[in-house]
């Protein structure tokens, strides 16, 4: 797979009460967490958003889609592909539903082993969530070291 345009991808992991962020570099080759949005409403939520994607110079959004392990898809996922239609028609970016299974899982994982407390654990996972969300996302994108060029 060919990397995309250069530009910062932003990522979300959308929870109820927060939502995670990471941003990549422009070349979107590595992420790096930024402060969790303590969410309000939806329409303060995107405004808020909206301003970080401007603040970043973000051109992509990424946003975890919260699939059962089954791969089928719950409420919260069927709020996820809302929310990234709602945020891609406020802001005219796209937005890439990822899958996110695990990533919180991880995020406590990888906390934990780094031990901190309980709270700042608490404080941290969502965005480490994104910031793994993100990570996956871009590996994606890596060339696979194919010789062979694409095809169309």
């Amino acid at each position: 797979m060919n990397r995309p345009a250069q530009g910062r991808i932003l990522a979300l992991d959308l929870g109820k009460r927060r939502i995670g962020l990471a941003v990549s570099d422009p070349l979107r080759i590595t992420a790096q967490g930024i402060d969790t949005l303590e969410r309000t409403n939806i329409r303060e939520d995107l405004a808020r958003l909206e301003k970080l994607i401007g603040d970043h110079g973000v051109t992509a959004i990424l946003l975890g889609h919260p699939i059962h392990m089954s791969g089928a898809e719950g409420r919260q996922a069927k709020y996820a592909r809302e929310f990234a239609d709602r945020l891609s028609r406020q802001t005219g970016l796209p937005v890439t539903l990822w899958d996110e299974r695990l990533t919180t899982v991880e995020a406590q994982r990888v906390l934990r082993a780094g031990g901190l407390s309980s709270r700042r654990r608490a404080q941290s996972v969502d965005r480490i969530a994104a910031v793994i969300l993100l990570e996956s996302y871009l590996d994606s994108l890596a060339p696979t070291g194919s010789a062979e060029p694409p095809r169309e």
